[in-house]
């Protein structure tokens, strides 16, 4: 199974399109000469690219290869998770975007500096780095494996091209050329899904006939209520668990809020949310469909025993090569449908990562910085990014099978992530002493159990797989996974106890826990330590979210929720002249004449000696 002429072609043709987005962006406009244009696109973005952009960043190969595989093995209860995208997009929506947006601020960290202190936001930042790097290194060794395993593509000079080709148009073009290649790799991604579906399809009866064979072979699942969160999927692992992972991305992660924030006004921000559901759940039918019709066509087409490949994230690839290997073309269009994929989350992270560590990091140390000299730092940061993604691919190459891999990374780092920006959004009574510890102790508390489980697991497999362990079975040979995972009936769970059962914890349960961890020992540690003065918040920081949950309750009990703190009317159509007319959102006015002192740039800035909800908004 070989690419022909024509694949390759049309994979080469995908990179020469990104690429040539790129230096159309470099070249054209104001030629990405400023920091708002490089890393916000000039705040000018319409809401149907946004919102492409959001579907693309995370989508990635590692749902492409990770999702048709999981179907293909444990049936369709991974389906579920479309129950969560509601509520997964509707609280940023609602809640997280109009903070963001109205606050004018271009790193979310920023947002931690005005609720809590600079410490918080650089224990933000750093978390994030560490978080996004680590999973790009996942996203970016998926496709190569891929690619090498069908096609005897070299490995890493598959990894290396996709870095170079991704890290030339982010450094070139900015946030507006990783916008628009992310619209043309989604429309990339969705055509190549198709192709094999309705081609696999054909070829074994019409999808009618997959969907009763694969109910035959029991491999359309039932809701399962059992509300056992040491069950590796169940239907409310999947609808609750899957809302916490889904804020963690689209509520909070640097690289959707980016997006958010580069759109023209907040209400494109949150149209752009709305209009990522319907593609998400486009999105996660086609893969659960590729699933079901692979399961199908290896039934009735098995390959033979030296040509199963031997890592359960090869599956996809082996099944796509030999359902269009007549059809010269297809297998390319896939394979560039999977680097689409890759292409457009490694460029969203790449201008992310560039963006917290120009705002936040260096930007705080240099105020003197001029913006020609801030712009090719955020572009020589881009390219810095990308080449140490390149070496962190190798690492990825030891987390096991792709898709629980990269989930559990933004569970165990994404969750703590998530409790912080709730900690400070919803508790005006949180300190920044709280928001420190509770952090650390989220982050020890999520590798903690999250590398447990690996272990446990580990050993776990050395006998028969446990059906509630919190990682796929390990890489070896296909037909002794499929023996024990799909031919035969699944074993009873032996009984664990004490750690064992803890580390048993579904891994679509990561997020919230962790979070939870860290906003209850946060609230613990203020409350032991001297809550935060009323006076002292910021209103634009927080969301009433206890008084509005408690709405029944009496007018005084539910001020005391507030915590003493008063909130402006949430007036979403007057929020921009506010900022306009007032300099601060909501209509906040300045605490005094010269009191604070401009730099382009730096968004909202705490000036000396002044009360914490001094901060002014500067021109962009």
């Amino acid at each position: 199974m070989e690419f022909t002429v024509i694949d390759y072609s049309i994979f080469a043709l995908l990179l020469v399109l990104s690429s040539a987005i790129g230096l159309f962006y470099a070249l054209s406009g104001d030629r990405q000469r400023t920091v708002q244009e490089f890393l916000l696109a000039n705040r000018n973005m319409g809401f149907l690219p946004v919102a492409l952009s959001l579907l693309a960043t995370f989508q990635s190969a590692v749902a492409i290869l990770g999702v048709p595989a999981e179907i293909y093995r444990f049936g369709t209860e991974y389906w579920f998770l479309g129950c969560s995208y509601l509520l997964g997009l509707l609280i940023p929506a609602h809640i997280f975007i109009p903070i963001f947006y109205r606050l004018r601020i271009t790193s979310t960290y920023e947002y931690l500096e005005l609720r809590f202190n600079k410490t918080v936001r650089v224990f933000g930042t750093v978390t994030f780095i560490f978080q996004m790097v680590i999973y790009m290194g996942v996203v970016l060794y998926a496709p190569a494996l891929a690619l090498n395993a069908v096609t005897g593509f070299d490995l890493w000079s598959a990894v290396l091209t996709m870095g170079l080709v991704c890290t030339l148009y982010t450094t070139l073009g900015g946030l507006k050329a990783v916008i628009w290649t992310d619209v043309f790799q989604t429309l990339v991604m969705f055509a190549g899904q198709l192709a094999v579906i309705v081609v696999g399809a054909r070829r074994v009866g019409g999808m009618a006939r997959v969907w009763r064979l694969a109910e035959q072979e029991g491999k359309i699942s039932g809701i399962d209520l059992d509300p056992n969160p040491f069950e590796r999927h169940t239907f409310w692992t999947l609808a609750v668990g899957g809302i916490f992972m889904m804020l963690s991305l689209y509520g909070v992660n640097q690289a959707q809020v980016q997006r958010y924030l580069s759109a023209r006004s907040e209400w494109e921000a949150k149209l752009s949310c709305y209009a990522v559901f319907p593609c998400q759940q486009i999105v996660l039918c086609l893969s659960c469909l590729t699933g079901l019709v692979m399961f199908v066509y290896d039934r009735e087409h098995p390959l033979a025993p030296a040509q199963r490949p031997s890592s359960s994230d090869q599956l996809v690839l082996y099944f796509v090569m030999d359902v269009l290997q007549d059809l010269p073309g297809l297998p390319g269009l896939f394979v560039a449908c999977l680097f689409s994929g890759s292409l457009s989350t490694i460029s969203s992270a790449f201008n992310s990562l560039a963006t917290v560590t120009m705002e936040d990091l260096v930007r705080p140390h240099c105020p003197g910085l001029s913006e020609s000299r801030a712009t090719l730092l955020s572009k020589l940061l881009a390219l810095g990014y990308g080449l140490l993604c390149l070496g962190m691919a190798y690492v990825s190459s030891m987390l096991g099978p792709v898709l629980q891999a990269a989930i559990s990374i933004f569970g165990m780092v994404g969750g703590p992530l998530l409790g912080l920006f709730c900690l400070g959004m919803f508790f005006p009574c949180a300190n920044s002493t709280g928001a420190v510890v509770g952090l650390l102790v989220g982050l020890a508390m999520a590798f903690w159990v999250g590398i447990g489980s690996l272990l446990h697991s580990m050993g776990a497999t050395e006998g028969a797989p446990l059906p509630n362990s919190t990682t796929l079975p390990p890489t070896g040979n296909l037909t002794t996974i499929l023996a024990t995972t799909l031919l035969t009936p699944t074993p009873a769970p032996q009984s664990t106890t004490g750690l064992q059962k803890f580390y048993s914890l579904s891994y679509m349960w990561y997020s919230a826990h962790n979070s939870t961890t860290v906003i209850l020992v946060g609230l613990l540690v203020s409350l032991l330590t001297g809550p935060t003065p009323a006076e002292a918040v910021d209103p634009r920081t927080i969301y009433p979210v206890l008084p509005r949950l408690f709405c029944c309750l009496p007018q005084k009990y539910r001020q005391r929720l507030c915590c003493g703190v008063g909130f402006p009317a949430q007036d979403t159509d007057h929020a921009d002249a506010a900022v306009k007319s007032n300099g601060v959102a909501n209509g906040l006015a300045p605490h005094g004449p010269g009191r604070w002192e401009e730099e382009e740039g730096q968004g909202y800035i705490r000036a000396p000696g002044a009360p914490a909800y001094a901060l002014q908004e500067t021109s962009f």
